[in-house]
């Protein structure tokens, strides 16, 4: 049965810079992700995504049932996102907020609604205290505005340098707790909303909004 297959999981590396702080962390995320047993894993890192500045239009878009976008990669990008049950995000914070080139990601989901009722998780971390959750709670508002289900339980990594073992491993005991209870809420949300997906989906309600309200012969 569908229900009992496993979930197609991305992992969207949000941050590009060469001295990034990711690499510390994505290791660590995407085995635990695996090793979990519900998803089929699969790492997105943007910097094999060059994806162009978000200039997406309806002239660009073409067919809305198989928009042809500015350039094959836009396309490509959105075909990878429809193919999700679910989102991991893993960001950085830069000035309270996520990576840049991490929302142009976001934003370059355009016209596919790829990930309209697809839950999304958020790992977030920082070279200081405040562990990305900044960066995490922005994130938030964004999926919801993609018709996403972000998770309330994240997992939040401060002083990220310093808080992995030689094995790659997390120093705190916490950090494996959140992330168990975070993969496990994800499993969860997944598997309801890919059966809810399978039962039928509204249209998009800017469709609803603009059949609603067109003037009448």
């Amino acid at each position: 049965m569908e229900s009992d297959a496993a979930m197609s999981l991305k992992i969207v590396v949000g941050s590009t810079r060469p001295t990034r702080a990711a690499d510390h962390v994505v290791p660590w995320v995407t085995r635990r992700a695996a090793a979990h047993g519900a998803f089929d894993v699969e790492v997105l890192d943007l910097r094999e995504w060059d994806l162009p500045i978000f200039a997406e239009h309806i002239g660009s878009i073409g067919n809305f049932a198989d928009p042809t976008y500015s350039q094959p990669v836009v396309k490509a990008w959105n075909q990878t996102m429809k193919t999700a049950d679910a989102l991991l995000v893993v960001t950085a914070e830069y000035l309270h907020s996520v990576p840049g080139v991490l929302k142009n990601a976001l934003d370059s989901v355009f016209a596919s609604f790829a990930l309209r009722n697809k839950p999304l998780a958020a790992v977030g971390y920082s070279s200081g205290v405040a562990a990305g959750v900044r960066a995490v709670e922005h994130l938030a508002h964004i999926a919801i505005e993609a018709e996403m289900a972000p998770l309330r339980n994240t997992v939040l990594i401060p002083f990220v340098t310093e808080a992995f073992n030689a094995q790659g491993d997390p120093l705190n005991d916490r950090t494996e707790t959140a992330m168990t209870i975070m993969l496990d809420d994800l499993a969860w949300w997944s598997r309801a909303l890919r059966t809810a997906r399978a039962q039928g989906e509204l249209p998009p309600g800017v469709f609803r909004m603009r059949a609603a309200t067109q003037p009448k012969d």
